[in-house]
């Protein structure tokens, strides 16, 4: 397998993930969207890292974004969890009352 593979994968991913980011209206599949976002440019990271350059520079990128994803997945559900306490629905078009 070639980087244009891990590149055409990655790609797609990420088109995946901006599709049910910008489509979807439940909060867990946006995040979930997010996450793999996320994943698809370590993915590009990793492939980058191993074929153009033979370092380990986009690896050590790749565990910076897993730190901070698994940071925005523990603040996000517990947002999520507030948000589903206080309207009883994960929908976001219905959760217009936090416009201050």
């Amino acid at each position: 397998m070639g980087i244009y593979h891990f590149f055409a994968i990655g790609i797609i991913l990420f088109s995946i993930g901006l599709i049910g980011f910008i489509l979807r209206n439940n909060v867990i599949i946006i995040l979930m969207s997010v996450e793999l976002m996320l994943n698809a440019v370590n993915l590009l990271f990793v492939a980058f890292s191993r074929y153009l350059y033979a370092n380990p520079d986009g690896q050590i990128y790749v565990f910076i974004i897993m730190t901070v994803a698994a940071a925005e997945v523990a603040v996000g559900l517990a947002i999520i969890v507030a948000l589903y306490r206080r309207f009883a629905t994960l929908d976001v078009s219905k959760i217009n009352q936090l416009k201050g």
